[in-house]
């Protein structure tokens, strides 16, 4: 009789462990995003420094434009600026090759990401990627000595 009651609340404790545990990772199945849309640092660092190639455009949507070449639209969780990426974006064909990328705080907690990202989704975007930054803008990128856009 005692087993049949430990049973089920041994099942509820390790549940919500397990369910704790998975919450540190950074998973894309419940993002906006899918794995492949992604963006590696030394890729978009490698495609800045050759300029031979296409470049993607580049939207800074968190604390500045610190990656060159990329265009200043501000913090994507305001409402205004969400409205400046829209219109920025409405002025694009949908094949554009699009990156984006905060950098404010750890990827898993970035305020600004998921807005923007959801919004290409929903204006049907078909090349768009998010640059990875796992920490944040300084350590993931300036930090290793990316291109860096040139301030006056």
């Amino acid at each position: 009789m005692r087993t049949k009651k430990i049973l089920p609340l041994t099942l509820i404790i390790l549940f919500g462990i397990i369910i704790s545990f998975s919450s540190f990772e950074q998973k894309t199945g419940d993002e906006p995003w899918k794995e492949n849309q992604l963006m590696p640092l030394a890729e978009l660092a490698a495609i800045i420094n050759n300029p031979g190639i296409k470049q993607p455009v580049i939207f800074s949507i968190g604390p500045g434009a610190i990656v060159k070449g990329s265009i200043d639209i501000g913090a994507a969780k305001e409402k205004g600026n969400l409205k400046n990426l829209k219109l920025k974006l409405s002025k694009l064909p949908k094949n554009t090759w699009i990156v984006i990328y905060c950098g404010c705080c750890p990827f898993r907690d970035c305020p600004n990401i998921r807005p923007a990202f959801s919004l290409l989704n929903k204006m049907k975007f078909t090349q768009h990627q998010l640059l990875n930054l796992p920490k944040n803008i300084k350590a993931d990128w300036i930090d290793k000595g990316y291109p860096k856009a040139i301030k006056s």
